[in-house]
């Protein structure tokens, strides 16, 4: 076979698989480079022009100790987006090497490697920019799935009727059922779908910046306020604003949302002049507001007021006929993205995922094929790559009564997720459907 004509850059500090390597990869490649230490990288990414670069995961450094990868694929990529990169990692790294995946990664081999998959691999990297671009976005999140079930038939119905009004809308359910897909999907059926859809995560928003965030400011309003700042109402205008985890907004500050709703113009922080707004806000929780009414922590004309149409989105469990469609959906998505010669689930891997209680919802289930399609070796799907079996025995000791109060459930919730994934709060927040900033707000709550 003829030598492909890539220029291959290895970035390992292991002087024993730098010879194997300076061995093996001539035989494949016209050119290649080897380099000890990262602290060379970008230097010779300049000299070099690789077309992939192979990068060890950790190395003998004071960055990061543990995910140095990470910390030099983000490097590469932010400078020389067009540079493929192999993560070369120990079988212990193999999840900081999926988040890599994520972050941008072509793929990644496990020490020992399998000469044949390495060569393999890295030939099809130095292939990526001769061919199609690669997906900026995931297409899972890019479209609702409705699939067949009543409940869902009945929201469909529902939502073609108000898509096209400006009616106020209120999506509840779990986290992970698809409540800000499901609001990107009435922007898009609606007449303000040339418009943008602006997404706030009101949980996330500190108190001390929640006006400033929503309302704007101008310059000299406040010490760092050194320029003219356009608020996220304002940002929304002819569109729609879409205000995710409105359960979490504090109760005084409710009263300052509430006046800009009802009057439809926002004040800049600053200032005095009125500044009319013209929006389509659709409202989303995963929180009993009727009984945060009742208990005095939500206002109650707050609540009728972003309540005109109510559409709640059932949980997973209550959805078992919609398991196989979608994970066939995802299945089919991350195969492609990530290149994987992947396309059934076997009959063991079909029962685990229809027996399980998927508590992450949807969101969950696309997490759990996405890492399966990672890891998948063959053309099918198995229970070991599923691993739901560890992610219920991680979970099973932290049971959720049906006595627990909502902030005990969901400190259970947030618990069990750090069990699952081994501390890694990017992935926690990720699973629960909450941004890293409302995640460490929630961890300094519950004192975790």
């Amino acid at each position: 076979m003829a030598k492909n004509k890539a220029r291959i850059l290895v970035v390992d500090d292991n002087s024993g698989i730098r010879a194997a390597l300076k061995l093996l990869l001539p035989i494949h490649f016209s050119e290649v480079e080897l380099i000890s230490s990262p602290k060379e990288l970008m230097s010779k990414i300049s000299s070099f022009s690789p077309d992939v670069v192979l990068l060890d995961m950790n190395f003998h450094t004071d960055i990061n100790t543990g995910n140095e990868g990470l910390f030099w694929l983000s490097e590469i990529k932010s400078k020389y987006e067009e540079i493929e990169v192999v993560l070369f990692t120990a079988y212990a790294d193999i999840a900081v090497a999926v988040e890599g995946m994520k972050r941008g990664a072509f793929d990644f081999i496990v020490k020992p490697w399998d000469n044949e998959k390495l060569i393999d691999t890295l030939r099809k990297a130095s292939l990526v920019n001769k061919k199609e671009p690669k997906p900026t976005e995931s297409e899972a999140d890019s479209s609702m799935f409705w699939g067949n079930g009543k409940a869902m038939k009945a929201i469909r119905s529902r939502v073609n009727k108000i898509a096209d009004t400006d009616a106020t809308i209120l999506i509840t359910g779990e986290n992970g059922t698809g409540k800000d897909i499901l609001a990107r999907e009435i922007h898009r059926l609606s007449d303000r779908a040339q418009k943008p859809i602006v997404n706030v995560d009101a949980g996330a928003i500190t108190e001390t910046l929640f006006e400033s965030e929503l309302f704007g400011h101008v310059k000299g309003a406040f010490t760092d306020a050194h320029a003219d700042h356009v608020g996220k109402f304002e940002l929304a205008d002819g569109g729609t604003l879409f205000l995710d985890e409105i359960g979490n907004i504090p109760l005084h500050l409710q009263a300052k949302l509430l006046r800009v709703i009802q009057n439809r113009n926002v004040v800049r922080v600053g200032d005095t002049k009125e500044i009319p707004i013209d929006i389509r806000l659709i409202c989303a929780t995963n929180k009993d507001l009727e009984k945060m009414v009742a208990g005095e922590v939500f206002r109650e004309d707050l609540y009728y007021r972003i309540n005109t149409i109510h559409l709640h989105l059932p949980p997973l469990r209550e959805r078992i006929d919609e398991i196989e469609p979608l994970a066939k959906l995802f299945l089919g998505i991350f195969a492609k993205k990530y290149r994987r010669n992947v396309s059934e689930i076997s009959e063991e891997a079909w029962e685990l995922l229809k027996s399980h209680p998927w508590s992450g919802n949807i969101r969950e289930l696309r997490n759990c094929i996405e890492k399966a399609v990672i890891l998948s070796e063959g053309a099918i799907l198995t229970p070991k790559e599923i691993e739901l079996k560890s992610i219920q025995s991680d979970s099973g000791s932290r049971e959720i009564s049906s006595e627990d109060s909502l902030e005990e459930t969901e400190k259970k919730a947030i618990m069990a997720a750090i069990d699952r994934f081994g501390g890694n709060l990017s992935m926690v927040a990720k699973s629960l459907g909450i941004s890293r900033p409302t995640l460490y707000a929630k961890l300094k709550k519950y004192n975790i």
